[in-house]
């Protein structure tokens, strides 16, 4: 009995093992390509679908590989060469796992038909950088290795001399004018003490560099919405009306308020609904570099440009202490106090005050002067703003004095926070100011996106 078994034991493994051999022969010997189709459905004249595994290759800032396929079931073999995590987004289609440098994905999309199809890497701002093109599907097409056009340093392919006159002019465009200017600062309304302004929400059309309008999402049509600045101690009113197609409500980011005006639907509050109108009133107890925004459906809204800024006091400037290298004066006195809110998503994208440059608002002062600038970042990812000239001195984060400011040249402002700095604008001329994550600020059509300057003009 013992041995019977033994033999059929035996015998098992046999056929496993020329189980084995026959599908790696049956593999070898399929067209490149393609595989069997998992399965059971077949194509109109009958025959077993097959499925098309096309290669496709991510780096900075392209996409390539096989990008002219047949239609039917596809399965892409992400591959990311380059150095930071993409994606791979089809339209219509969807969006395939976030790929890490280095790594491979098998992204199954199933049935794909005839036709072309933009795609890009959804990873914000990368389609910007140049991460983008077309996927053309096509009866009879082989895969092939086809680029999909965008992206740096292919050499000999690059129309090097066209990339150059379009990043000169880009720069020589600087100032561009644009219809709208975000942060114009609204004067209350007093009312028995009571400092009063109305908002009003609706989607209007803004345009963030020349020629292009986007459907924004505005407070009173602007972005960024009306800058409010109050005293210590001033009792505040804000009557919101919504004019979106969908609930709203503002939250008083970074300001002190009672917990039935923090601006939370549901929460604290009923959701403002279109056509309604909500007040909200609370007094000003301490000093505060703020920020107001909607909370319900933030990932859409503020993006696209529900967002301001309200400033309560002002913030102590250092005088008289050595800093570094650099002694203060005994007294500083402030020429230009800019509020200057970053964004990177949404309708608006990378921008400087819901403007990307050459539209871009430029500062101009005179030599010797000082300022003071807020960061707010309003978007969904750190930006380094650099200034190329000056050091900046940081004063306060987020609102609050710091005991022992520092100098920067970049200082990275992460979501939802904001910086205070000042700086002497000692030496004349064009200093550039931007974030230093460099594909938010140049793609091949030239210099866009959070790109201003310092104009220091001889006193």
């Amino acid at each position: 009995m013992n041995k019977t078994f033994d033999r059929f034991l035996v015998l098992l493994g046999a056929m496993g093992v020329l189980i084995v051999v026959m599908t790696i022969v049956a593999m070898a010997t399929r067209p490149a390509g393609v595989i069997a189709a998992e399965s059971p459905s077949t194509d109109p004249a009958g025959a077993p679908a097959v499925t098309t595994v096309a290669a496709v290759t991510l780096g900075e800032w392209s996409i390539a590989g096989d990008l002219t396929i047949p239609p039917g079931p596809v399965v892409f073999e992400i591959h990311n060469a380059g150095t930071v995590t993409h994606n791979l987004e089809i339209d219509g289609v969807g969006v395939s796992p976030d790929v890490n440098s280095g790594q491979t994905v098998s992204w199954d999309v199933g049935e794909i038909g005839e036709g072309t199809y933009e795609i890009v890497c959804a990873i914000v701002g990368h389609k910007e950088a140049g991460m983008r093109g077309i996927l053309t599907v096509e009866a009879g097409a082989a895969v092939g290795g086809e680029s999909a056009g965008g992206g740096h340093g292919h050499g000999a392919d690059m129309d090097w001399g066209t990339l150059d006159e379009a990043m000169m002019q880009s720069i020589m465009a600087f100032p561009q004018a644009t219809e709208g200017q975000g942060n114009a600062l609204l004067e209350p309304e007093i009312v028995d003490g009571v400092k009063v302004y109305e908002l009003t929400t609706e989607i209007t059309p803004w345009e963030v560099e020349a020629g292009r309008f986007v459907d924004a999402w505005t407070y009173n049509g602007i972005v960024p919405g009306p800058m409010m600045k109050v005293d210590v101690g001033d009792t505040v009113r804000v009557i919101l009306h919504n004019k979106l197609p969908a609930g709203t409500d503002i939250h008083w980011h970074g300001i002190r308020t009672p917990n039935d005006m923090d601006g939370v639907a549901s929460l604290t509050q009923p959701l403002v609904l279109p056509g309604e109108t909500f007040v909200y009133e609370f007094v000003a107890e301490r000093p505060a570099v703020g920020m107001y925004h909607a909370h319900t459906h933030g990932q859409m809204a503020v993006p696209n440009g529900l967002f301001g800024v309200l400033i309560i006091g002002d913030v102590p400037v250092p005088t008289s202490r050595t800093i570094g290298n650099i002694t203060l004066p005994d007294e500083i006195e402030i020429a230009q106090e800019i509020p200057m809110v970053l964004n990177d998503a949404g309708v608006i994208g990378f921008s400087l005050n819901g403007k990307s440059f050459p539209a871009t608002e430029p500062y101009v002062v005179n030599t010797g002067d000082w300022l003071m600038v807020h960061y707010y970042n309003e978007g969904l990812q750190s930006h380094p703003m650099h200034q190329h000239q000056f050091p900046q001195l940081i004063i306060a984060k987020d609102g609050f004095p710091l005991d022992h400011p520092y100098w920067a040249d970049t200082i990275n402002v992460a979501p939802g926070e904001r910086y205070t700095v000042i700086l002497h604008a000692d030496d004349s001329g064009v200093w550039v100011w931007h974030c230093h994550i460099l594909n938010h600020v140049e793609r091949e059509e030239g210099m866009f996106g959070m790109v201003t300057a310092l104009i220091v003009q001889d006193s």
